[in-house]
């Protein structure tokens, strides 16, 4: 079995991929335009490049953590246990198939690292979340990219024959929403492979953007974790609960996974004031709601905006959205945002043509178009 392949092995042989790259068309340079009135706040910036939820906590998790300010000198286990509790209750689980994080990059993070045996294969797709492919220095691992097929989605055949390959054992990564494409692989085919993959692959399902998808062919991976020990789905509340900036995230998966991976944290990993937030989010379904309609309506004015400049982007089931920038170089397209007081995004090769942008406010969102239409103006997209 892949938990009982020993996971610390030879750090030597290490043979990553190389990744892809490509070059986006030079734009002219310009005289740049006055800089935009910077909006008042802690940094004077918009911020639409880390996918956070521009509403932050909702009103019960702030009352919350203003309440468990008097038990910050306790260690947390009674509300870590409490969590657990729910988070089971939650997915239809027992307690023993959960395992909390320091954010969900910390649920990524060991299971990569749990996981890692000799000439072991990690398979993910390219572009993805950019973070698991570093989690596999310094280990063996031979880092695998698999590029997204036509429709922007995991190309699901060809990560097998590569996970599969040799009967070599393998981790395969599937983001789904893909972080930063935002676009769906539909359930049923990872389900497929899921049910028929031998005990060498195992599976890192990340949900991250779970809460945000309204598609019928789209579900959760939860319900094998009691059929399949080979099989993690990490979860978080730093989206749509608004809690990036306390971390915290959780894993779901068969108990004897649960117990390896619990191997590779520190015990207390999850605060006193994000547990209690994170509690408190769980009840606050008004404030899932506000903050999904506020994602519709910022998604709507980002989608008219491009569609008038003739600017494609790729459908999004998520809180950000990645979208052609036309003849503009990306550094410098991200440069030019950054000094109107918006900061827009990174590069994720090898998609150096586009650029993800996150959903905030809609005032927010519509200074982000006025800004890209005088960017137009001046002939710089």
């Amino acid at each position: 079995h892949f938990l009982r392949a020993g996971a610390l092995a030879s750090l030597a042989g290490l043979s990553p991929a190389a990744a892809a790259s490509v070059h986006a068309e030079r734009r002219p340079r310009h005289t740049r335009p006055p800089r935009a009135r910077q909006r008042p706040g802690r940094s004077g910036e918009v911020l639409l490049n880390a996918n956070e939820n521009p509403l932050g906590l909702g009103p019960r998790a702030r009352e919350a953590v203003a309440a468990a300010l008097d038990e910050a000198n306790r260690y947390p286990r009674e509300r870590r246990d409490a969590l657990v509790a729910r988070l089971a209750e939650r997915h239809g689980v027992q307690p023993e198939n959960i395992v909390l994080g320091n954010g969900s990059t910390e649920v990524l993070q060991m299971a990569v690292q749990a996981l890692a045996q000799p000439r072991a294969r990690l398979v993910v797709a390219d572009p993805t979340f950019e973070d698991v492919p570093r989690y596999r220095e310094p280990f063996p691992y031979r880092l695998v990219k698999v590029p997204l097929d036509f429709r922007y989605a995991h190309d699901v055949a060809r990560m097998r024959g590569e996970a599969e390959a040799e009967r070599r054992p393998s981790v395969v990564y599937l983001c789904n929403p893909n972080n930063p494409t935002g676009t769906l692989t539909p359930s049923a085919e990872i389900d497929d492979w899921i049910v028929d993959a031998p005990e060498s692959v195992f599976f890192i399902v990340d949900e991250a953007y779970f809460e945000f998808v309204d598609d019928p062919g789209y579900w959760s991976a939860v319900k094998w974790i009691d059929q399949r020990p080979n099989l993690l789905v990490a979860r978080t509340f730093s989206k749509v609960y608004g809690m990036a900036g306390m971390r915290l995230g959780y894993g779901i998966a068969h108990a004897d996974t649960v117990a390896r991976l619990e191997e590779f944290i520190g015990h207390n990993n999850a605060n006193q004031l994000a547990l209690a937030a994170a509690l408190a989010s769980l009840d606050d379904e008004a404030h899932v709601r506000a903050s999904l309609d506020l994602n519709r309506r910022s998604l709507a004015v980002v989608t008219e905006t491009l569609d008038e400049l003739g600017l494609g982007y790729l459908p999004s089931s998520t809180n950000f959205v990645m979208h052609q920038i036309g003849r503009a170089d990306l550094g410098e397209y991200i440069a030019r945002f950054r000094e109107q007081g918006i900061r827009v995004g990174r590069p994720f090769p090898p998609m150096l043509g586009y650029n993800r942008l996150s959903l905030g406010m809609p005032d927010d969102m519509a200074r982000w178009a006025e800004t890209l239409r005088a960017f137009r103006a001046r002939g710089w997209v």
